[in-house]
C-alpha cells in the first residue's frame, strides 16, 4: 500500500509527464481497435452479401457479340433459348448438377383493393438454393408445379404486407390476381432488403403465359461440382461458353456473347481481397501501436533520467537497488495498464458507435441495397492482447534505464542534474 501511495504522489507531482505517457498508451490501443473494427465491419458486410448466394453456382446471361463470325456482324444481341438449357443439362453432366432458369416479367399483383407492381420471376425449384431464400410461411416452387404448370405464387413478406396489411400470413393459401389471371399464394419468404422484392412462380407457367411466342428463355442458373480451383473454373467457363456460342453462331472466343456469373471464382477473388485488407489493417494497426510504444519508451527514459538525483538520495539513506527497480517497474505497469484499459474501452465504444450508426446505413445503388458496415467490432482477445503488448513494452522501456539507475553509486547519482 505504501508503494502505491508513493507512485500516486509521484504521478501527482509530474502530471504532464504522466498524462503524456498515458496518452501515448491509450492512443495506440484506441487506434488499433478502431482500425481493426472498421476493417472488420467492411469485411463482414461483404461476407454477408456473398453468403446470400450458393458458392458452387453459376448464372448465365445473354450478351452482345463483339466479333464478326460466319458473315454475321458484331453487335448482335444474344438471347438464351430452350436449346441452351438442354445443352447445359445434357452435355455437361460431369460437372453440372441441377439446371434451372429464370424468366422475368413485370406485372400487377392484386388482392381485393390492395395491389403492388412488381417483378414476377418464373423459376425452377433449385432457385431457392442458388439464391438462398428463407421461407417464413408455406413452401417454394416444386417439381410438380413445374410439370403441371400450376398457377402458384411465392411472395416476399414485404409484398405480402402490402397486399394484406392487417394479417399478411393469412394470405397463404388465398388467390391473388396477377394481371387478369388468378394465382394461389403457396409461400412467403423473408425479404433480405438487398434489392427490389420479386414474386416467384413456376418457370413453365410464366413462360407459357408471357413468353410462349418468343424464343427467349431468360437466364440459366445451375449448381456444379468438381471444379475446386480457379484454373479449373476458367477452363470450364471457356468450354461452356464456346458451346453456347456455337448455338448462336457467335465466335468461339467471343466472351461478350454469353456472360457467366461464377459465384465460386467470385468468392475466391473476394477471399484474396479480404486477406489483403486484413493484412494491411494489421500492418497499419501495428505501426500505430508501435508509435505508442516508442512514445512510452521515450517518456520512460526521460522519467528515469529526471529521477536519477532522487534515486541517489534513496540509496544514500539505505534504499536497496531492488527497491528502486521495483518502484519503476510497478509504476510503469500501473500507468500503462490503467491508460491501456482506458484506450481499450474508448476503442470498443467507438466501434459500438460505428455499429449503431454506420452499421444501420443502407446504400441504395438503384439496382440493389447494401449495408456498408456489419458488426464493426474487434474480439475481446485482440483488445486484451494489444493492451498487454503495450504494458510489456512500457515495462521494458522503464526496466532498462531503471536497472542502470539502481546500479549507480549514490555519489554519482547525487551529482546528476
Amino acid at each position: 500500500m505504501e508503494l502505491l501511495n508513493e507512485i500516486w504522489q509521484t504521478a501527482r507531482r509530474n502530471k504532464l509527464r504522466t498524462t503524456l505517457t498515458g496518452f501515448a498508451v491509450a492512443w495506440g490501443i484506441f487506434m488499433l481497435i478502431v482500425l481493426l473494427g472498421a476493417g472488420n465491419g467492411l469485411i463482414n458486410a461483404q461476407l454477408q452479401q456473398s453468403a446470400r448466394f450458393l458458392s458452387n453456382s453459376m448464372v448465365v446471361f445473354g450478351g452482345r457479340t463483339s466479333k464478326a463470325y460466319h458473315g454475321l456482324e458484331e453487335g448482335r444481341n444474344i438471347r438464351l433459348q430452350e436449346r441452351d438449357i438442354a445443352t447445359t443439362s445434357k452435355e455437361f453432366q460431369n460437372h453440372i448438377d441441377e439446371v434451372g432458369a429464370n424468366y422475368s416479367t413485370s406485372g400487377i399483383v392484386a388482392n381485393g383493393q390492395e395491389y403492388i407492381s412488381t417483378e414476377i420471376s418464373g423459376v425452377y425449384p433449385n432457385h431457392t438454393k442458388i439464391d438462398k431464400t428463407e421461407m417464413l410461411y408455406g413452401r417454394f416452387v416444386n417439381d410438380i408445379d413445374i410439370r403441371e404448370k400450376r398457377k402458384v405464387l411465392v411472395l416476399s413478406n414485404k409484398q405480402a404486407k402490402e397486399l394484406a396489411p392487417r394479417d399478411y400470413p393469412a394470405l397463404l393459401g388465398h388467390n391473388v390476381k396477377v394481371g387478369n389471371i388468378m394465382f394461389k399464394v403457396v409461400g412467403i419468404y423473408k425479404d433480405e432488403e438487398s434489392g427490389q422484392s420479386e414474386a416467384f412462380a413456376p418457370y413453365s407457367t410464366i413462360k407459357s403465359i408471357y413468353g410462349a411466342n418468343t424464343d427467349n428463355a431468360g437466364n440459366i442458373e445451375f449448381t456444379f461440382h468438381g471444379l475446386p480451383t480457379e484454373q479449373a473454373n476458367e477452363q470450364f467457363e471457356k468450354t461452356y461458353r464456346q458451346r453456347l456460342n456455337a448455338n448462336h453462331e457467335a465466335h468461339p472466343d467471343d466472351e461478350s456473347a454469353v456472360w457467366l456469373w461464377n459465384r465460386f471464382t467470385q468468392n475466391l477473388q473476394m477471399d484474396t481481397g479480404i486477406g489483403i485488407i486484413r493484412t494491411a489493417l494489421w500492418i497499419v494497426g501495428l505501426f500505430t501501436l508501435l508509435s505508442g510504444i516508442v512514445g512510452v519508451s521515450n517518456i520512460m527514459l526521460i522519467t528515469v533520467k529526471e529521477r536519477t538525483h532522487e534515486f541517489g538520495i534513496r540509496k544514500a539513506i539505505g534504499a536497496k537497488p531492488w527497491s528502486i527497480l521495483r518502484l519503476i517497474i510497478v509504476e510503469s505497469v500501473i500507468i500503462t495498464t490503467f491508460f491501456g484499459y482506458v484506450g481499450m474501452v474508448l476503442g470498443i465504444a467507438a466501434n459500438e458507435y460505428m455499429d449503431a450508426t454506420l452499421g444501420h446505413d443502407v446504400i441504395d445503388t438503384g439496382l440493389f441495397q447494401a449495408t456498408m458496415f456489419v458488426d464493426p467490432t474487434v474480439g475481446l482477445d485482440v483488445c486484451i492482447e494489444a493492451t498487454m503488448v503495450m504494458v510489456i513494452a512500457g515495462t521494458i522501456a522503464g526496466l532498462i534505464p531503471a536497472y542502470k539507475a539502481s546500479r549507480i553509486r549514490p555519489i554519482e547519482a547525487l551529482r546528476a542534474e
